[in-house]
């Protein structure tokens, strides 16, 4: 059914703030007519993560075996030459787009952790990079956490805790591999002097999860959603949330998401999955992108929508029938080339490149109702 025939006026009410610098942006923007647009990016290797800088420049970061950058400056219609930041490593995932200063900083590991870490930062909005040295501690049980594979991170915006760079972790074990997966368990990283030293959170409520997601709602609590591996859980083909109400830095409250698929679901694997909020003034649009077959191997990419901050997930729409795999989230920034749109890149067939789209909220509720709650005052007429 055509779900935007039943958009209210109330959701087109939402203010903004119209400073050069503001973060939030009008709902009308994601609203325009239907849009969707789909190009290829990348031709091999693995592990997405895409951001869009404070210039509303899009960022698309890859690699398995080296690490590269492509930059769309003109809000993901066209994209310069692949920029190399690492000739090795794995991508850890967690890229953060510092709001306070503007700088990027991307994580990279030697290999499949645990493994030594390099950060690279930028501060000219991507263009050119540089390794840092830094400080992560360990956390209350005394392990220290592996970047890889998680999506990216976020700058905090609400309470005492704003400004705080803040990115999903997890704890491979001391050795990694499937023997340890009892073991593993996500948490975060977080700093709050720009990404020069970090501690670490308290550990997921959940073991056995890791590859996870987070957001900031409107009243300042993070949203965490995180893919399972362990396959002895209950339920153990869906996705797992919990919530911080200390700006990153215990995890409470936690559930299975049934709603939600963590991967194919014709086995217990799980898949890496991508999450945003779109910046609107006191509301939590959230939307969440994995995998929507009964197969048994990785396929039809598809997102979904929650309109009350992860409570319910009441409509999606399948963005790419064929093999896909990872994935990542990014929404573009108010009063730029970007503003309106949403971005997915997404490993294609799984291990062979990776695609990018670009769409608009219009086109998300132009999708199948899930039947897990109901779009809250959705009608024009």
């Amino acid at each position: 059914m055509n779900i935007l025939k039943h958009v209210t006026i109330s959701l087109l009410s939402i203010g903004w703030t119209s400073s050069l610098f503001s973060v939030e942006s009008s709902l009308e923007s994601f609203l325009n007519e239907a849009v969707f647009e789909k190009q290829r990016l990348f031709n091999d290797q693995r592990y997405p993560n895409i951001v869009v800088t404070t210039k509303g420049t899009v960022l698309s970061v890859w690699g398995n075996n080296g690490i590269v950058v492509r930059r769309s400056e003109d809000g993901g219609k066209s994209w310069k030459h692949s920029i190399t930041l690492a000739k090795s490593g794995y991508n850890g995932g967690g890229t953060i787009v510092d709001d306070n200063s503007g700088d990027i900083l991307v994580f990279v590991e030697d290999k499949q952790p645990p493994a030594p870490l390099t950060i690279y930062r930028s501060q000219d909005d991507g263009k050119s990079w540089k390794a840092q040295s830094t400080i992560i501690e360990k956390d209350e049980a005394g392990n220290s956490p592996s970047m890889h594979m998680n999506e990216h991170g976020i700058t905090l915006q609400h309470g005492h805790n704003k400004g705080r760079l803040l990115r999903p972790t997890r704890y491979y074990g001391p050795n990694g591999g499937k023997a340890e997966w009892p073991l593993q368990y996500t948490n975060a990283i977080y700093s709050d002097n720009g990404g020069k030293s970090w501690k670490t959170s308290k550990p997921f409520p959940e073991k056995g999860t890791g590859e996870a997601a987070l957001v900031e709602l409107s009243d300042g609590r993070i949203y965490y959603n995180s893919r399972l591996h362990w396959s002895e859980k209950p339920l153990n083909k869906r996705r797992r949330e919990a919530w911080s109400y200390d700006g990153g830095e215990s995890w409470k409250d936690w559930r299975i998401i049934e709603a939600l698929p963590d991967g194919d679901q014709g086995r217990t694997y799980g898949c890496m999955g991508g999450l945003i909020r779109l910046p609107l003034k006191d509301r939590d649009i959230i939307l969440f992108s994995n995998l929507d077959t009964d197969a048994s191997h990785r396929e039809r990419i598809s997102v979904w929508a929650s309109f009350d901050g992860g409570k319910s997930w009441p409509v999606k729409r399948l963005v790419d029938a064929g093999r896909s795999g990872y994935s990542s989230l990014a929404v573009g920034r108010n009063q730029s080339f970007s503003a309106g749109w949403i971005y997915l890149l997404y490993e294609h067939d799984p291990f062979k490149g990776a695609h990018i789209v670009r769409f608009n909220l219009t086109w998300v509720l132009n999708g199948t109702l899930t039947g897990d709650g109901a779009i809250p005052n959705l009608r024009l007429n």
